[in-house]
């Protein structure tokens, strides 16, 4: 569950590093300015946090494939 957590943090956290550099610069409508961090740091996300990525779905794929235990 580790490398969710991380890649969810760093997520919550870019966003609201984006979300405070906006603000700062002067984007000072709630709505638009949330859509806009959600956008960038999106797209900053998809750039920056891609190993992050990468280890959740190993993570997601490997809980997926592991054999289910029988009952008999």
């Amino acid at each position: 569950m580790r490398p969710v957590l991380v890649y969810t943090l760093l997520r919550i956290l870019l966003f609201g590093v984006t979300f405070g550099v906006l603000w700062l610069l002067g984007l000072q409508q709630p709505l638009l300015l949330i859509v806009v961090s959600f956008l960038i740091s999106g797209v900053a996300s998809y750039v920056l946090l891609s190993r992050q990525r990468d280890a959740v779905s190993e993570r997601l794929s490997a809980k997926v494939d592991r054999p289910k235990p029988q009952n008999d």
